[in-house]
């Protein structure tokens, strides 16, 4: 319950920051170009409101609604979400958004999405010059990685260490590095401490490198365990910090990741199971161990608890390796962060291309799957980085040019300056009425997504 409390606790933060700067980035161009501005409001607020006020002397009300599903801003003389369709039957008045020229509209139109993006460039620059940039290099990871059966199906072996493609050296183990992997022609390795490389097909699917069980590659970290928890089955057992897995149940471990294979074997077993005993027999296992104390390979039976865990800590790769630490200086920092958050939103938008396809779909999450990306444990290096991710999808989002997102209205405007004339306004309801539609379904989809994966469904 912890758990989720701080992560929900971190989404909203989060959330509201990017909502508030959004809509006043669309809010600032409105005032600085005479448009008057009837609402302000954090979250939506149909039927009735949490908060509201209204200074003095000002045609702003400003509030704070109860559906935490976004914010807007209320302008005078514009079609939008409110479909406030009385107004624009009033004759136009010269403070309203329609009454003023075509290129003032477009910068208040875009004013979110540009505050959103140099928003997320600047928390990554403010990153880099506080905590600086720390990762494992690839080439330093002197394990190697594992790979599963497609993967060797192209030429790879377990312990391979992963330097770089045709296209560039690989940095660190991330989504990049699958993604730049899913379009080489050709990988370059190290394989028993000699180079060499290995022919791939250049169009390999992102997702299913992703999620196919097992992944296409991961760091192959040794079964080491790093500590074992008190009372615990492991400790029970005889089983102690520094001891390494070698087999379980007859079937030879030599990684973190081949014990976890297994484990999700047992698993797809275990929720088959009809009565106790059924249970019982797949938690019952047989571990072979070698002993840090005496040396020896030693055979334990163990009864795992009702998750398949047996009370120990993993090795990470963290305590395998030392990591690589970039520091920025202030100035530094701003192009470096500027080059780091236009890596992220090319990365985003190239992973577009999947969301046409039927597991792309699936992989589509609502607020649930956003929320589960920020850590556990509060992290404010992790929560700044969520943050300005979560900027740049929500600038790229509403640029998209669908009817009742900022980018339908920009396409509408640059239709105008264009043509030199507007669409008419019986067009512009109807848009808003589909964009609005769109965007339901969209939410509905992503959300019951949500829902499906914790029902264990899909």
């Amino acid at each position: 319950m912890e758990e989720f409390l701080i992560r929900l606790l971190q989404f909203i933060m989060s959330i509201s920051l990017l909502i508030l700067l959004h809509e006043g980035g669309h809010f600032f161009f409105s005032k600085l170009f005479g448009v008057r501005v009837e609402k302000f409001y954090l979250f939506f607020d149909p039927w009735f409101h949490l908060f509201e006020w209204k200074p003095r002397k000002s045609d702003t009300t400003y509030g704070l609604g109860w559906l935490p599903l976004g914010g807007y801003c209320k302008i005078s003389g514009m079609i939008d979400e409110s479909m406030d369709t009385e107004q624009m039957k009033q004759p136009p008045q010269p403070y309203e958004f329609r009454s003023k020229p075509a290129w003032q509209r477009l910068l208040i139109m875009i004013g979110g999405v540009l505050v959103n993006f140099l928003l997320a460039l600047f928390i990554y620059s403010m990153v880099l010059f506080y905590w600086g940039d720390n990762y494992i290099a690839t080439k330093d990871m002197s394990h190697g990685m594992k790979f599963n059966s497609e993967a060797k199906r192209y030429g790879f072996k377990d312990g391979d260490i992963l330097l770089g493609t045709n296209e560039k050296a690989f940095t660190s183990f991330d989504i990049d590095l699958y993604r730049q992997l899913s379009t080489a022609t050709r990988v370059d390795i190290v394989r028993n401490g000699k180079p060499m490389s290995i022919s791939l097909p250049g169009d390999l699917n992102l997702l299913d490198m992703i999620k196919t069980q097992p992944s296409f590659v991961r760091p192959l970290v040794p079964a080491v365990i790093d500590s074992v928890s008190p009372a615990g089955p492991a400790m029970k057992a005889g089983i102690r910090k520094g001891d390494r897995i070698l087999a379980l149940n007859g079937k030879p471990v030599d990684s973190w990741n081949a014990f976890m294979d297994e484990v999700a074997v047992m698993g797809d077993v275990l929720s088959a199971a009809r009565t106790p005993a059924d249970s019982m027999r797949v938690r019952n296992i047989e571990l072979v161990y070698l002993s840090q104390a005496t040396g020896t390979a030693d055979t334990v039976r163990m009864v795992m608890n009702p998750n398949l865990q047996m009370g120990v800590v993993q090795t990470s790769i963290f305590s395998l390796y030392k990591p690589t630490h970039l520091s920025y200086g202030f100035l530094e920092s701003f192009p470096a962060g500027v080059g780091y958050g236009m890596g992220v939103l090319k990365g985003y938008v190239d992973d577009m291309k999947y969301v046409f396809t039927a597991e792309g779909a699936k992989s589509i999450g609502g607020f649930g799957s956003i929320g589960s990306l920020f850590p556990a444990a509060w992290d404010w290096m992790v929560f700044w980085k969520m943050t300005a991710f979560l900027s740049i999808i929500l600038a790229f989002m509403n640029i998209l040019p669908i009817p009742a997102l900022d980018g339908g209205h920009v396409l509408f405007l640059l239709y105008e300056i264009i043509a030199r004339r507007k669409p008419s306004e019986k067009f512009m309801i109807w848009a808003e009425y589909i964009g609005i539609g769109i965007l339901l379904t969209l939410m509905i989809v992503a959300n019951l997504n949500d829902v499906l994966r914790f029902l264990g469904i899909m």
